[in-house]
């Protein structure tokens, strides 16, 4: 049983002096340990962004067909766009945990700390439907891309009948799914486990409002 569980128990007591102290003692540490979750969610975005950009610039030293590739992509306006666009959303999300991360320090209420928890739940589920959207969205592109811009895939495709190709989409749509739900069960993972703990002390808050 650890100290959260102790207080609960104590604060069910019926002596009032000793309920208010605990009641006081119960928001402090669902106060520190909200922030401290939330700061938590904060380095892993700050560790996620830098895991990203290794993965598309280590690469580019170590293996000059890919840097290749990657020059002739970014040729492409849209893949410029999109990969602006992709790593704004990520910075913003970044921004947008660290001021929900200072939100908390800095409460004085119950009623206040629910909300920004609300809001910071809310910012983790919005970013998880963003990428996993971006997951399509990158797959569908790469492949239209590729298909487009590769001699030797095209070569292939171009003599594909109309079962082959029905094969191929079959084989694309698959991929794509079981990508996503690796992507899926990543953040699941990833921000699940954090999210619980935050609702949880959400619910505990919600109660002493009660």
């Amino acid at each position: 049983m650890d100290e959260l569980e102790l207080l609960k128990k104590d604060w069910q007591k019926n002596n009032n002096t000793f309920e208010k102290k605990s009641s006081s003692d119960l928001y402090a540490m669902l106060h520190k340990k909200s922030s401290n979750i939330v700061k938590t969610l904060f380095y892993i975005s700050i560790a996620e962004l830098l895991f990203w950009i290794c993965i598309n610039t280590i690469p580019m030293f170590t293996s000059d067909g890919y840097k290749q590739k990657l020059d002739a992509m970014y040729s492409d306006a849209a893949f410029i766009g999109i990969t602006i666009f992709t790593y704004a959303i990520i910075l913003l999300f970044v921004f947008l945990l660290y001021k929900s991360y200072k939100n908390i320090s800095v409460t004085d209420s119950a009623r206040k700390l629910m909300k920004n928890i609300l809001k910071t739940r809310k910012v983790i589920r919005y970013y998880v439907i963003y990428n996993l959207a971006m997951v399509f969205v990158s797959m569908v592109f790469g492949f239209i891309y590729s298909s487009g811009h590769d001699p030797e895939l095209a070569a292939q495709i171009e003599h594909f009948n109309t079962q082959q190709y029905i094969v191929m989409i079959a084989m694309f749509v698959i991929a794509t799914l079981i990508f996503g739900i690796v992507i899926w069960l990543f953040y699941k993972l990833l921000y699940g486990i954090l999210l619980k703990r935050l609702n949880k002390n959400y619910n505990e808050l919600k109660k002493m409002e009660v």
